[in-house]
């Protein structure tokens, strides 16, 4: 009786039972992570064989493979997620506690960033080769003007948090135009983020490499930040392309859900960016 009274609410929300007697999604058999696994080997190797050897085309396979398993495992992930039954509500708690656990290791990246950054910062003494009395940033180093393009860059960054909660909002009450339009905004702000910020990196007054210890704790920190406004702009022009698709709904919109939480934690990091590198590690300004 309790069987086919969930079968019955399965169907008046639009899913079917699964055939098994279980909760739980056992995934079909596929080549991803096989192909994944040899890909990113191949990427490794060829970074080494490019580095040492001048030779790309090891590299260049490498990449190419895993920039298809991506594609290609989170299409069949999309299609799950839209087959019926598939995706039971033990399921989507399992994959909300995977992106809690994804955001907290990629927070920990930043930790080990920082605390390379506070490390010198407060104790200058320990930079190789500092001239006395030792000073942070190092002598010579010229830093950029706070509050000219990074401040815009934290205002754009902080619009683009504003937009994509409009868009959920938007989609919790059925709101399909905003919800896109929303989305659709977040992408240009993602986009406009990564060029200004390209823009800066054309301008800075401190080389990109050999530098000394400034420069690089600089350009890991906020390239690697770059990175992941890259990786979450790309997050989120799938989920527009799946919204305009009429993927998600009220009810059902993880994928959505999980580029938003990325979106707020690349917003947050470059608030702790902006703050610490930018504003409280200013040094001598330089003159554009």
């Amino acid at each position: 009786m309790a069987s086919t009274s969930l079968a019955h609410a399965d169907a008046a929300s639009g899913d079917t039972a699964p055939h098994h007697k279980h909760p739980y999604h056992l995934v079909d058999p596929s080549p991803w992570p096989l192909i994944g696994s040899f890909s990113g080997g191949a990427l490794v190797f060829g970074i080494v064989l490019w580095a040492h050897n001048g030779v790309h085309w090891m590299f260049g396979l490498g990449l190419l493979g895993v920039l298809a398993t991506m594609f290609f495992w989170w299409r069949d992930v999309v299609k799950e997620a839209r087959t019926p039954g598939l995706h039971t509500p033990i399921v989507q708690l399992g994959l909300r506690y995977g992106m809690t656990l994804f955001i907290a290791s990629e927070v920990m990246f930043f930790v080990a960033f920082f605390w390379a950054y506070f490390h010198y910062a407060l104790f200058p003494e320990h930079v190789s080769g500092a001239a006395a009395p030792p000073v942070w940033p190092p002598r010579g180093i010229h830093t950029f003007d706070p509050w000219s393009l990074p401040f815009l860059n934290t205002m754009i960054l902080l619009l683009s948090g504003c937009t994509v909660t409009w868009a959920h909002a938007a989609l919790l009450n059925g709101d399909r135009k905003g919800l896109i339009q929303g989305l659709g905004i977040t992408v240009l702000l993602g986009i406009l983020f990564t060029s200004l910020q390209a823009w800066e990196y054309s301008m800075a007054p401190f080389p990109f490499a050999d530098g000394g210890v400034y420069p690089s704790v600089f350009f890991l920190a906020t390239g690697f930040h770059g990175f992941h406004v890259i990786v979450g702009t790309t997050f989120l022009l799938v989920c527009w392309i799946r919204a305009y698709k009429g993927h998600f709904t009220p009810e059902r919109h993880f994928g959505f859900e999980a580029a938003a939480w990325y979106w707020h934690f690349v917003d947050v990091v470059w608030l702790f960016l902006f703050v610490c590198i930018y504003w409280w590690g200013a040094g001598e300004i330089a003159q554009h």
